[in-house]
């Protein structure tokens, strides 16, 4: 059976763990990282990772972009979404699709 984690400050993955995920609460950067990768290689199928750990471990995430296991998904923290989970969303529709066909009411 696949596992899920939850990666991100205190506040906004602790509610997770009732839903019976496993949280991981890091800090930005060189930890967030190293969690990311320790989780990865050990049988993570998702890794939900709040937005702003994400922002801030970018190029460790790019990593497995092209695997499929894990799969890393922003979430907005209790700071609010910084809109970079829904730029990933719109990314991969458009590489799927090959154009924006996302609609978002503005002309």
């Amino acid at each position: 059976m696949y596992k899920i984690a939850v990666l991100g400050d205190r506040d906004s993955i602790y509610g997770f763990a009732a839903l019976g995920l496993d949280i991981y609460p890091v800090a930005k950067g060189a930890e967030a990282a190293s969690e990311l990768h320790h989780l990865a290689e050990n049988g993570y199928a998702v890794i939900y990772v709040t937005e702003s750990v994400a922002d801030s471990i970018a190029q460790d995430i790019a990593q497995y972009a092209d695997r499929p296991f894990p799969a890393v998904i922003p979430i907005p923290g209790v700071s609010g979404n910084t809109g970079s989970g829904m730029a990933n969303v719109k990314k991969f529709v458009e590489q799927a699709v090959g154009s924006d066909i996302i609609f978002n009411g503005e002309s």
